[in-house]
């Protein structure tokens, strides 16, 4: 599960597309586009003032020696920013951002450069990143205390960093810088590629442009260690079901490759000799513990946010314990209907949705609804904290 984001090609294609004279590429240093901006460094500030200095004992005492000391000061810090200019034209960039994504855990987010320059290496880039968690909106008539208790729990759940080339990039190369972060708590966040930069070749003067590229990943809920209970093993049903899960039942599934290990009575030959490669038959599986898990996330029965958190971080962990064991076949939000899990892709939709529940309100009758069905996991509140997992009224689990 990946994601990339491109910037800057807009800019590179333009410049690809104008013919180089030195006119425009003199314009382009004096006025640089807007989405670039150039700032002097503690280095050059004091390269001016060291300049304004010079600049005035030499007219003050007309020494020649002194004029030429200024010009070289000016020509450096003109050279300076030409360089610089040039270091970071055609130069593109892509953000990369592999998954998933789970609160506690580190999460990597990638950034890819390359120069599209023939001939001019580039040196010293930083790029700075950012991940932010979406934020709730808070309404006017929060008071103040409020206001200020909120925007001082987000500030503390935001990641900034810098990455840094190290070394040449030649014309043609492409450079992977990765960035690490600790997303905290699950939800949607927004990862952006804020600028890039360079101070290159001197540092007196520091050029950046806009990085323009934002993506968002969602993180997935922090798995949680619970207790299983003995006393919740509920009796095997009589009857088996049919589970749409690879398996030896007796309904066919689908037809895959061939792999070491199958058995030759399972080969399609017909499928085979018409895809010009051995596939084997795929069958359901027969179960006899097939379950559903439904997540109730109500306001009234979860009142405490942290016991909420626990509670869908002990949803998922079990979702994904029980999709492992192939016990798991349909999972359900609140009064969305029920959704069959047949492969990793429906438990990691499962787990997305999970990532971005909220408490609310539900309808009277889902709950009803839910406790007429039998083989259902459902979650209940266990004191100020704990959280409880049942099986047809039965306590299986703890956390």
């Amino acid at each position: 599960m990946r994601l990339k984001l491109e910037g800057g090609r807009k800019a590179g294609r333009r410049e690809a597309r104008e013919r180089f004279t030195w006119r425009r590429a003199l314009w382009a240093v004096v006025y640089p586009v807007r989405q670039e901006r150039t700032v002097p460094t503690l280095p050059g500030w004091l390269l001016m003032g060291l300049a304004m200095g010079v600049g005035t004992a030499a007219y003050n005492s007309a020494s020649n020696i002194l004029f030429i000391t200024l010009a070289l000061l000016l020509a450096s810090l003109v050279g300076s920013g030409v360089l610089a200019w040039i270091n970071l034209r055609r130069v593109d960039w892509q953000l990369d951002l592999p998954g998933p994504w789970r609160a506690g855990q580190r999460a990597v987010v990638a950034v890819e450069l390359r120069n599209d320059k023939r001939t001019w290496p580039t040196y010293a880039l930083w790029v700075d990143v950012g991940a932010v968690r979406e934020r709730a909106v808070v309404t006017p008539a929060s008071n103040g205390r409020t206001l200020r208790a909120r925007l001082a729990e987000w500030n503390r759940r935001d990641a900034r960093g810098r990455l840094r080339q190290e070394g040449r990039l030649d014309g043609g190369e492409m450079a992977r810088l990765e960035w690490s972060f600790l997303p905290d708590r699950r939800g949607r966040w927004v990862v952006s590629l804020d600028h890039v930069g360079s101070a290159f070749p001197f540092g007196f003067l520091e050029k950046a442009r806009r990085g323009e590229c934002r993506g968002e990943r969602v993180v997935w809920p922090a798995p949680v260690d619970y207790q299983p209970v003995a006393a919740g093993a509920r009796p095997q049903p009589q009857g088996g079901e049919s589970e749409q899960r690879a398996g030896a039942g007796g309904d066919l599934l689908a037809v895959r490759s061939y792999a070491p290990g199958d058995s030759h009575r399972l080969i399609h030959w017909k499928a085979s000799a018409r895809a010009g490669e051995l596939l084997v038959r795929q069958f359901a599986q027969e179960t006899r513990d097939a379950l559903q898990l439904w997540v109730n996330p109500d306001a009234g029965l979860w009142p405490r946010e942290e016991q909420f958190e626990v509670m869908v971080s002990l949803a998922a962990t079990l979702a994904e314990d029980l999709f492992h064991a192939g016990r798991l076949t349909r999972v359900a939000v609140g009064a969305g209907a029920p959704v069959a899990l047949r492969q990793a892709g429906d438990l990691a939709a499962f787990l997305s949705e999970l990532a971005v529940v909220t408490r609310a309100a539900q309808p009277s009758g889902t709950a009803l609804q839910w406790a007429r069905a039998r083989e259902v996991v459902t979650f209940a509140p266990a004191g100020a904290r704990g959280v409880e997992a049942h099986i047809n009224g039965i306590t299986t689990a703890t956390a």
